[in-house]
């Protein structure tokens, strides 16, 4: 299992980066010792996605709602957002993967918001793994500065359809996830992609994020691989009609 790679690949993967807090509380430490390791664990599930073939990573970084914890924990977030972008992206860079910043900046220090924005038009023409950093992100936030901007538009109502919604969204122009897995053993989305996680599979382990490796990631992914993907159609119908993968849509 630990070697092996399912049959089915996700193209699109995103993590609920959940229980840092958690993680250093039970080994007696300060929460903020739980967010540097998380933060370290990072780079190592930003490798193995790539030697997976997971082609998109989404990651929950910090949400809208994460402004109300503690203002010291809220300032130890951002510093270590900094720290990141200064000590990774050369390396990122290095290695073809193209960061991609989900969220608003309004209300980041700005000389982090410049940070970020550096960050993203570097690694703009990289191809072997977009990331998506969701940060300072909300789904529903996501979902009504979506809907001001079709109005600031001024697109009549009749045309607006689902796929102009999509269009608008900070994934515009990305698959929608496959699989959201979220960490620390909570069962729910936490206003997490709630437009596009709609048919994604989901997958709860009760590891929490420092611990995540990369056996953990393909442990995920051989049970992605082991579901059957109907999409509203009954068991009946997806067994004579196959879901086709994207990839072997594009392939045939």
């Amino acid at each position: 299992m630990e070697s092996v790679l399912p049959e089915h690949i996700p193209r699109h993967v995103a993590i609920i980066m959940d229980g840092n807090g958690r993680w250093a509380t039970q080994r007696h430490l300060p929460r903020g010792e739980g967010h540097r390791q998380g933060t370290e664990n990072l780079r190592r599930i930003i490798r193995a996605a790539t030697e997976f073939g997971i082609q998109i990573l989404t990651l929950y970084a910090f949400s809208t709602e994460n402004w109300g914890r503690p203002r010291r924990e809220v300032r130890l977030l951002m510093r270590i957002v900094e720290m990141v972008i200064d000590r990774e992206l050369d390396e990122l860079d290095g290695e073809g993967v193209q960061i991609r910043h989900i969220g608003e900046l309004d209300g980041i220090a700005p000389a982090l918001q410049r940070k970020v924005k550096t960050a993203c038009e570097r690694t703009k023409n990289n191809t072997r793994l977009i990331v998506n950093v969701a940060f300072n992100y909300g789904g529903r936030d996501e979902i009504v500065h979506a809907v001001r901007r079709i109005v600031a538009d001024g697109v009549p109502a009749e045309a607006v359809t689902e796929e102009l919604i999509s269009s608008y969204l900070y994934t515009s122009g990305l698959p929608d996830p496959d699989l959201i897995i979220r960490t620390s053993g909570e069962m729910r989305i936490s206003n997490f992609l709630i437009w596009q996680g709609s048919y994604s599979e989901y997958y709860a382990t009760e590891t929490y994020w420092p611990d995540f490796d990369r056996a953990s990631l393909l442990e995920a992914m051989h049970d992605y691989s082991r579901r059957k993907r109907r999409f509203g159609k009954t068991p009946e119908q997806a067994a004579a009609e196959p879901i086709v993968d994207e990839d072997d849509d594009e392939e045939a």
